[in-house]
């Protein structure tokens, strides 16, 4: 489902529950000691998901260990991103070449909890959502504005490395399944990213997002 909105490219590898075995690496079972049993399985089954995407770029299976910020460190050369929420887990991965930053999301398709809203959007961002959920009242745009801008974040922070709060990006719908995302964080790096674009999927209950800068191919 999520290959529809990816470039050419990415590998990607979804699943909708936990029932295939999906075995760690001793280092990333370590990570999941003393957690919940929903946890570890959502954990697993998202690294298994991680370890397909990344076979289909030709790469042996190891272990996705977090770095900093949460992330997980991918191999070198290689960007991806990893998403879960309830019923869907998945993952993706590029050549660096040929893709320079990916992000990626899932939610569940329904309103965001009361009073998040005011958190996640900008006024102009609100206003906004109120104009398409009028046209087109059949999506939760407030969820998918949140899921777009945690698809900018894991776009962003790998090049970054650092924190991108809701308020530092802007982001605008087409109704036709694309956005725009305009950063604008404090102090930002030299060379960090100013703009993605994406795309948006609703599906079976669910929100996808997904942001990929195409790379030089070099």
């Amino acid at each position: 489902m999520i290959e529809e909105i990816l470039p050419p490219g990415v590998r990607s590898s979804e699943a909708f529950d936990d029932l295939a075995p999906a075995p760690l690496f001793p280092e990333e079972a370590a990570l999941m000691a003393g957690r919940r049993e929903r946890r570890r399985a959502q954990f697993a089954t998202a690294r298994a998901c991680a370890r397909r995407s990344l076979a289909g770029l030709g790469l042996a299976p190891a272990p996705l260990l977090p770095g900093a910020g949460g992330a997980p460190r991918w191999p070198a050369g290689v960007v991806g991103s990893i998403t879960h929420c309830d019923g869907y887990r998945a993952a993706v991965a590029a050549r660096a070449a040929e893709v320079t930053a990916l992000g990626i999301d899932a939610e569940p398709a329904e309103p965001l909890p009361r009073g998040v809203l005011g958190l996640v959007a900008s006024e102009d961002e609100r206003a906004a959502l109120e104009r398409l959920s009028a046209e087109h009242p059949g999506v939760c745009w407030d969820r998918l504005l949140f899921s777009a801008k945690e698809a900018v974040y894991k776009a962003w922070y790998p090049a970054a490395e650092r924190w991108l709060g809701f308020a530092d990006a802007d982001v605008r719908f087409s109704p036709h399944g694309t956005f725009t995302a305009r950063l604008h964080p404090t102090e930002p790096p030299p060379g960090a990213p100013t703009a993605f674009e994406g795309r948006w999927l609703v599906r079976e209950g669910l929100l996808l997002t997904t942001v990929a800068t195409p790379g030089t191919g070099e």
